[in-house]
C-alpha cells in the first residue's frame, strides 16, 4: 500500500501545485478587479464568477473542458500525463521536473501539454475561493485604522497598498491555499477520474472499484495525515 502511495502521491502533487497556481493566476486579477470597480458591472461579474466556478460540479466542468478543447478543438489530449509511446524521464516522480534536471526538452514538452488542460480547468473551478477570498480581505484591510494613519502621513496609496494592505490581506488566502492544496489529494478524484490523471484520487477510484480494502483505508488515512 505504501509503495503504490508513493508511486501515485507526484502526479496528484505535480496537478494540485499546478492547479493552485492556475487559480492564482484566475482569480487574483477578478478580485482585484471587482474590488476596484466596487458597484460597478465589473463588480458584479467578478463576483458571478468567483460563485458560478464555485458551484460547477468537477466532473461536468472536466468533461465540458475535454469536449471543447479536446474534441472540437482538438488542442490538447483527452487524458493521461504522458505519451504512451514515449519513455518518460524517472527520477523523482514529478515529471516536469524529471524533465528539467534531466534537461529533456521533449519531455517537459509533453508533460506540459498534458497537465495543462486538468490544472487549468481545477484551477478555474477553484479560482472563485481566492477571488472572494482576495476581495474580502482587500477590503477590509483598506478601511483599517493604520491604512488611514498611513494616508494621513502622506504615503502614497499604490505603496500602502503594496508594502501594507496587500501582505495583510494575503495571510488568511495563504491559509486557504495551504488547505486546499492538501485537500486536493482527496478532493481531485473526479477530475483525475475524468482525465486518467495517475495520481492517488485515481488509486482510491481503482480501490473503491475493486474492493479493495486495504488500500482504500492507507489512502485516506494518508490524505488525513496530509490534511
Amino acid at each position: 500500500v505504501i509503495n503504490i502511495i508513493l508511486k501515485s502521491l507526484p502526479a496528484t502533487l505535480e496537478l494540485g501545485f499546478f492547479s493552485i497556481l492556475s487559480a492564482t493566476l484566475i482569480g487574483f486579477p477578478l478580485g482585484l478587479i471587482g474590488l476596484r470597480n466596487r458597484g460597478k458591472t465589473a463588480d458584479y461579474i467578478s463576483r458571478i464568477s468567483g460563485i458560478a466556478t464555485y458551484s460547477i460540479p468537477p466532473f461536468w466542468g472536466a468533461m465540458l473542458a475535454q469536449l471543447l478543447f479536446s474534441v472540437f478543438f482538438n488542442i490538447s489530449p483527452i487524458g493521461g500525463r504522458f505519451p504512451i509511446f514515449q519513455q518518460q524521464p524517472k527520477i523523482s516522480g514529478f515529471l516536469v521536473l524529471d524533465s528539467i534536471i534531466s534537461n529533456n526538452t521533449n519531455a517537459l514538452g509533453n508533460s506540459f501539454y498534458h497537465l495543462a488542460l486538468p490544472s487549468i480547468t481545477l484551477g478555474f473551478l477553484l479560482s472563485g475561493i481566492f477571488s472572494r477570498s482576495l476581495r474580502v480581505n482587500l477590503d477590509r484591510t483598506l478601511k483599517s485604522d493604520y491604512v488611514n494613519a498611513a494616508l494621513c502621513r502622506g504615503i502614497s496609496r499604490k505603496k500602502i497598498f503594496l508594502n501594507h494592505a496587500l501582505p495583510n490581506a494575503l495571510l488568511p488566502i495563504i491559509t486557504i491555499s495551504g488547505l486546499t492544496m492538501a485537500s486536493l489529494a482527496g478532493g481531485a478524484l473526479l477530475i483525475e477520474v475524468t482525465f486518467s490523471w495517475p495520481g492517488i484520487a485515481l488509486k482510491l477510484h481503482e480501490a473503491i472499484s475493486q474492493r479493495d480494502y486495504t488500500l482504500v483505508q492507507g489512502i485516506v488515512i494518508f490524505t488525513s495525515m496530509i490534511i
